[in-house]
């Protein structure tokens, strides 16, 4: 299945523009290791006339054009994204699937979650127009007052490479639908669907300088923006480590940002469950998008009653799944996105087996498969809490196991961990799971199932998992600035001060 990928530029001011240093960065096939064309690289050159585009599309005709244009306007705009998404569906999730190792079952349901969730920030900014000066009760009568919800303004918005569009739909959906004006810069690993949302953006006029798309390098291009002067929040997806970075740099002119960061969720496993389906949502939560999810449920905690049978299952469901190239019929595990992610795959599972931890499957590179940075998805058992693969996130096919004897010590083991973004509870109690949610110290709780989103549920981590939330009304709020304007509406002076004699 031969995929043509367009060669594209940098989106900025709404027209194709050359990296002012004229750099690419190569474009490799996860799955064969090829070379299979190039994306441009932008620097801070090219920062500086994207964050001047937008600031002029803010105030262009005074705010009328975009910033201060009815929510409606923009929902005009957002809808028409979302059908050109659609039109694009097949070709989108190609792209997608040969860029970063998705499979192409698995690219499609994205693509048409990007749609659905441009459709559902066009239904709110249409519905902000509504909730424009919504009153404020007040304990004084001589006093109304009244909120203003307006666009935060330029926004810079970083996005990783495991969902590619999907991810840069979450930021630029509620970004545009608050009337700010974006940057999106997203992942180097994985940037041709977010080009394609900058051709998009053409063939429905959306004001120039609304959304500019620079794919480059983070040093490069990802830390300019957040630094940047004129850029007046930055949101983040990505890796703990680089989001500390961006807060440290957005820190120094008081910039406002939301992170969702890395993850090692717990799935707590209790023994009254049916093992096959418990089984198949323990490997769909760690092994769905080829275990390179940051909520990905990998840390397998389950019940001494049914853990020995429950793992054997597990092993016979984790060896069903079809491994191969994301573009074949029936694909459900590609490759992970690059080689040197493949080989920090492999070092965590060889360190794990090095501190006396057990693999009970996987843990390499299947044998039909030459080429691509494939690695078998992994159990391993006999985990310590002290050990690497118990502690620190992998972004792999690799779940680690530990058993518990009490909903106490379950818990106990669900929450050793620095991250805080999701964990899941099988049980057929449903009081218990009630009281499991609750004490997980997560940002998402699943119950009798692992990682399904929806663009109208907040989404986002506590703890080093980062702050802040994306999706449903949340989303909106992260673009969106609050204004308090009160009026004396008393005829009567203030009567504070003694009025001056006259003279």
């Amino acid at each position: 299945m031969a995929v043509q990928i367009p060669s594209r530029q940098l989106l900025i001011d709404g027209e194709w523009r050359e990296p002012v240093l004229k750099k690419r960065i190569p474009i490799i096939n996860p799955a064969t290791e090829q070379i299979i064309g190039d994306i441009p690289a932008a620097t801070a050159e090219d920062v500086e006339l994207a964050v001047a585009a937008a600031r002029r599309a803010l105030s262009r005709n005074k705010g009328k054009d975009w910033a201060s244009a009815s929510g409606a306007v923009r929902a005009k705009y957002l809808r028409a994204i979302a059908a050109k998404i659609t039109e694009k569906k097949s070709e989108l999730a190609k792209l997608e699937a040969i860029d970063c190792g998705k499979p192409l079952d698995e690219a499609a349901w994205d693509i048409d979650d990007v749609a659905g969730c441009f459709e559902y920030y066009a239904d709110l900014a249409e519905g902000l127009d509504a909730k424009q000066k919504a009153p404020v009760s007040l304990p004084m009568e001589t006093f109304r007052s009244f909120v203003l919800k307006e666009p935060i303004g330029v926004v810079g918005l970083i996005t990783p490479w495991n969902y590619p569009l999907l991810m840069a739909a979450w930021k630029v959906a509620p970004a545009l639908a608050a009337g700010c004006a974006a940057i999106l810069k997203p992942s180097e690993l994985a940037s041709i669907t977010c080009l394609e949302l900058a051709e998009v953006c053409r063939e429905v006029s959306l004001p120039p300088g609304v959304l500019n798309i620079l794919t480059g390098l983070g040093p490069e291009a990802g830390a300019p923006l957040a630094s940047h002067p004129n850029v007046d929040k930055i949101a983040f997806t990505g890796s703990t480590a680089t989001g500390s970075r961006i807060m440290s740099a957005a820190a120094q002119i008081v910039k406002p940002v939301s992170l969702e960061l890395g993850g090692k969720s717990p799935i707590i496993v209790f023994e009254d469950v049916d093992l096959d389906k418990a089984a198949e949502w323990t490997a769909f939560g760690c092994f769905w998008t080829n275990g390179q999810i940051c909520s990905a449920t990998s840390r397998l905690i389950v019940h001494e009653s049914i853990a020995k049978e429950f793992l054997h299952r597990l092993v016979k469901w984790t060896k069903t799944i079809k491994i191969s190239d994301p573009l074949e019929e029936g694909c459900r595990l590609g490759p992970v996105v690059s080689g040197g992610q493949y080989e920090k795959v492999l070092k965590f599972i060889s360190t794990a087996e090095n501190e006396g931890a057990t693999i009970l499957c996987g843990g390499v590179r299947p044998k039909h498969l030459k080429k691509g940075f494939f690695v078998e998805p992994t159990i391993i058992s006999d985990v310590t809490t002290s050990m690497q693969i118990w502690r620190e996130e992998v972004f792999g096919p690799v779940l680690c196991v530990k058993i518990f004897s009490t909903e106490e010590e379950a818990l106990e083991l669900a929450n050793d961990t620095q991250y805080g973004l999701g964990g899941a509870v099988i049980s057929n109690d449903l009081e218990r799971c009630d009281r499991v949610s609750k004490a997980l110290q997560a940002g998402i709780v699943w119950i009798n199932c692992s990682q399904p989103c929806f663009c109208q549920a907040p989404w986002g981590g506590n703890k080093r998992s980062g702050f802040g939330r994306e999706l449903g009304e949340w989303g909106l709020d992260n673009y969106l600035s609050v204004k308090q304007v009160t009026r004396y509406v008393s005829n009567e002076p203030w009567g504070w001060y003694r009025t001056p004699s006259k003279l």
